[in-house]
């Protein structure tokens, strides 16, 4: 769903994230430098900075267990603060995998990520596409991961190797072997002849854990354990492995097709006859409390964002290939409104006249402002430099207290003013990016996406229409997609002008 903007007279809580390198500080990047650039930032947005999270000389491999990092996510989980800012994605994260795991646990709190150097601000309109995008990736390669481990698994397997984790209940691991544990498997061949004189799993469970049995971790046995031990073919001689799967999204485990799993031979505990004959009762069983459950919910990607052209919204009724108006039962197929919006997606221009007019003048105040910070930082090191000066005369002896004070406290002062100076022209700097798109990025993005769209789950697909699209109306022989941009470049050159007109020193271009 749609986070809701807040309303107006409520301040927006954000946090400070520094973590300055060794190599930004000799270049006089200091995290006070970084710390006043993110508050010019939320001063300009009119949001308040809550905490700062100081990671300074932290190496980056690997920051999520850090305190800092800890307290941060608390207080995003909480609500505390709805927004970090940070000087550019690698100074929140080195490493890809915690970045994505950030930008998931950002995007679940409904809190925002801002990036200055990368020109990322997921409070607005482009931001937000930036999130569904980068979660959309990452699923896309937790699942790439998965294939090659997949894959990886399946080699070790024929070759004979270990695949990790702990032996079935019964063995264990021996010289990179599975053979029969000398404590458990007496127990398991006891399951299997409980099972065939009782033919009740729960019969079994009580019988063994009365008398005094425990699973490998000391906990007392279930049906759900016995039966699952039952039905492992270890028991019979015959290992399974790479025939089990976990859904990325439910977390829930299924079977492999049988083609793809890989078998080999271990010492039996039990003859394939009682394996066959329990199995059967178990079968029987189960085909005699089969019921099916709710099946689980589809995903509708345009339900309720598609409007027919009467003003009903349109969804997609129970078994139906088609988005219906129930009012006047104009309805259009589920697949025909996918590809037409996919189309549209590949054609996403913006309205891109309006906008290179808009930017044309956006480009001559980042320009102009880029200027005055190159002069800035000219004049801070000019200063710095007259400084070591005066320093040195004094260290000399060509100068006494008297004349070091005369000549150093106006230098100081001037340092000072400049120091303050650059960080405000930084943070000018970034508004102008993140508020200012290039059509070409746009463009890119937009292509980008059309490409990526046939990989993407449904629930990523609908993230990013609610993202992107403010209506589909759906006619009888038209169909109209009204893309959020389309008025986003109106509304940003306004409240950019409003925070022009606020602080004279930013000096809006003329219209």
């Amino acid at each position: 769903m749609k986070t809701p903007p807040a309303p107006a007279s409520e301040t927006k809580n954000v946090g400070i994230w520094i973590r300055v390198s060794t190599e930004d500080q000799a270049q006089g990047e200091s995290p006070q430098h970084h710390e006043h650039r993110a508050r010019e930032y939320a001063k300009f947005n009119g949001w308040k900075v809550k905490e700062v999270y100081d990671l300074a000389g932290i190496s980056g491999k690997t920051v999520m267990d850090h305190p800092e990092a800890r307290r941060m996510l608390t207080d995003i989980r909480k609500g505390h603060i709805t927004g970090l800012i940070f000087s550019k994605l690698a100074r929140l994260a080195r490493n890809t995998r915690e970045l994505l795991d950030f930008a998931d646990i950002f995007r679940q709190s409904n809190a925002d990520m801002v990036s200055l150097q990368e020109k990322i601000d997921t409070s607005t309109p482009a931001g937000r596409l930036f999130y569904t995008m980068i979660a959309a990736m990452a699923q896309w390669e937790r699942e790439e991961i998965v294939d090659r481990v997949r894959a990886s698994v399946s080699i070790r397997a024929k070759l004979g190797h270990p695949l990790g984790g702990p032996a079935p209940y019964g063995y264990c691991w021996k010289d990179k072997k599975l053979v029969p544990h000398p404590k458990e498997a007496p127990v398991r061949k006891l399951m299997y002849d409980l099972f065939l004189e009782h033919r009740r799993k729960r019969t079994v469970v009580k019988l063994l854990n009365e008398a005094g049995y425990r699973t490998r971790k000391g906990a007392r046995f279930t049906p759900k354990t016995v039966s699952r031990l039952l039905q492992d073919s270890t028991a019979k001689g015959v290992h399974r492995a790479n025939y089990t799967t976990r859904d990325g999204n439910t977390k829930r485990w299924s079977i492999k097709s049988e083609d793809q799993w890989v078998t080999s031979e271990v010492e039996p505990i039990v003859t394939p006859e009682i394996w066959e004959q329990s199995n059967q009762i178990l079968n029987q069983t189960y085909q005699n409390q089969k019921h099916r459950g709710p099946g689980k919910k589809p995903v509708h990607i345009f339900a309720g964002i598609a409007h027919c052209s009467c003003g009903e919204k349109m969804y997609v009724p129970s078994n139906s290939p088609k988005y219906i108006c129930r009012k006047c039962h104009n309805k259009i197929a589920i697949v025909d409104l996918e590809g037409i919006f996919r189309d549209e997606i590949k054609g996403y221009s913006f309205a891109a006249d309006k906008i290179a007019d808009y930017l044309k003048q956006a480009d001559d105040t980042l320009v102009e402002k880029e200027r005055l910070l190159e002069i800035q930082r000219g004049e801070l090191q000019r200063v710095q430099q007259e400084i070591a000066r005066v320093y040195r005369l004094y260290q000399d002896g060509q100068l006494d207290s008297a004349g070091f004070g005369q000549f150093y406290r106006p230098l100081e002062e001037r340092k000072k003013q400049v120091e303050a100076d650059i960080p405000r022209l930084q943070a000018e700097i970034d508004i102008c990016g993140v508020n200012t798109l290039s059509a070409e990025e746009v463009v890119a993005q937009a292509q980008s996406l059309h490409k990526l769209w046939p990989e993407l789950e449904p629930g990523d697909k609908r993230r990013i229409v609610e993202s992107i699209t403010e209506k589909i109306e759906v006619g009888k022989d038209e169909i109209n997609i009204t893309f959020c941009y389309l008025q986003t470049f109106e509304d940003m050159a306004k409240r950019w002008r409003k925070g022009w007109d606020s602080n004279p020193r930013l000096g809006y271009p003329n219209a």
